[in-house]
């Protein structure tokens, strides 16, 4: 099994080398005219961004002291995004150039102008042309006047090198300023805190007294060596304003121990709602350490619902562990939160990973809250979480169960979202009977 992970990870690090040295040949070597400053710098760039991803990475899962792990996320994060979309538009850029090199070439063509003077026939006094038929004076010769010799020709200057500098520098500023325009807009949108999303769910069974309840869904929100203790705070500002009647806490909430984060975590303290806050694990809780973090959350005010149900005034509460609980024995168990339960009444769970809307439909349950896929975060990684979930943003219907998956209110590795912006998002119950 580790020769196999091993072998796997030579593999992404091989195909991460080559596409990183064709960004490079692109935007620094091709736009430069050889070795010097700029090449040199460019290069340094295109080494220490990759490292620092690399080194990013490892760090965040190996445990690494805690500001080593600051120290090498921003920039090694920040660059896994600015990477992604520098690749993206240098593949853009393809298209363009040789639409760009056709322009230029017709451009340098020189025109023929039919109205030029060495282009009419030759004349004589009088308007007769030379070898027409009494043309000529008597005793004049009818022979062509020998031509004279032509001035040597100054040496043609190649222009095509300059021209294709010329088009690579266009196409790779613009691949530039798009990727940094991208990623630094998908950062600030991560940074300022989640915006607030609503969306009314009909329930067959719910009744007529419990319309109009209100659960603010929370997941993903994944503090940790980039996102902080400042960043809680936002989200609970944000969680609270929507005055919600229950907060649910879908999981991946840390990237790390409770020794380093149970700062950052604090501020959850401070979630308010009629009927409580209740946490379910996400996968980046075990690579946490499960157990500390249920023990922790519990200590802020949090109930943690560890494949376990409640029941509430008008429906039932149930939640269940993240599938990646299974490699410790602690993994999902469906039957023992849902079992001997009244199926006449309404029963929302609360599961991590929207894949386990197949169990949900199962049991009988009328609504799965869900996070996980981020709504894929980075463009076009929505793609890739729609391969590996049923549902990856939004309210799905499967059989009798509905799903609604949020798109987080946090982001994992870099601190940026494209074309799937955060969200705290209030789930308004309603009956069916109202």
């Amino acid at each position: 099994m580790v020769i196999v992970f091993a072998l796997v990870a030579l593999a992404v690090l091989a195909v991460a080398a080559a596409l990183h040295r064709y960004v490079w040949r692109r935007l620094v070597r091709d736009t430069t005219r050889g070795p010097g400053p700029a090449r040199r710098a460019g290069t340094a760039v295109f080494v220490a961004g990759p490292v620092l991803m690399v080194a990013a990475l490892v760090a965040e899962r190996s445990g690494a002291p805690f500001w080593l792990q600051r120290a090498l996320a921003w920039p090694g994060f920040l660059w896994m995004a600015l990477a992604l979309y520098l690749l993206l538009a240098v593949v853009a850029g393809e298209a363009v150039r040789p639409l760009l090199r056709r322009a230029l070439d017709r451009r340098s063509r020189p025109s023929r102008n039919p109205g030029s003077p060495l282009d009419r026939p030759r004349r004589l006094v009088g308007g007769q042309r030379p070898g027409a038929l009494g043309a000529e004076p008597p005793g004049t010769s009818t022979a062509a006047p020998e031509p004279r010799p032509a001035a040597p020709a100054a040496p043609a200057r190649d222009s095509a090198p300059t021209r294709r500098l010329f088009v690579s520098r266009v196409v790779a500023g613009a691949a530039v300023s798009a990727a940094v325009a991208a990623a630094g807009y998908g950062t600030y949108g991560v940074l300022r805190g989640p915006r607030v999303k609503r969306v009314t769910v009909p329930l067959a069974k719910l009744p007529r007294a419990a319309h109009g309840f209100r659960i603010a869904v929370v997941s993903d929100i994944h503090l940790g060596p980039v996102l902080g203790r400042d960043f809680a705070q936002r989200v609970v500002d944000t969680v609270n304003a929507t005055r919600p009647d229950l907060i649910a806490v879908v999981g991946d909430l840390v990237d790390g121990s409770v020794k380093d984060l149970g700062p950052a975590a604090a501020p959850l303290a401070r979630l308010d709602a009629r009927h409580g806050a209740y946490f379910v694990t996400g996968n980046h809780e075990y690579f946490s350490g499960a157990e500390q973090w249920v023990a922790q959350v519990r200590t802020l005010g949090l109930h943690p619902l560890e494949n376990a149900r409640t029941e509430l005034p008008y429906f039932d509460l149930a939640g269940v562990n993240d599938l990646q609980g299974e490699s410790e024995g602690q993994g999902p168990d469906f039957d023992r939160a849902l079992a001997d339960r009244d199926p006449a009444r309404a029963c929302v769970l609360l599961a991590h990973q929207p894949v386990q809307i197949y169990e949900a439909v199962r049991h009988g349950v009328d609504l799965q809250l869900s996070g996980h896929t981020h709504g894929g975060q980075l463009w076009p990684g929505n793609l890739l979480a729609a391969a590996a979930n049923p549902t990856v943003a939004g309210l799905d219907r499967y059989g009798d169960t509905q799903l609604y998956v949020s798109r987080g209110a946090g982001a994992w590795g870099p601190p940026t979202r494209v074309g799937a912006p955060s969200d705290v998002t209030v789930v308004e119950l309603a009956a069916m009977s109202a």
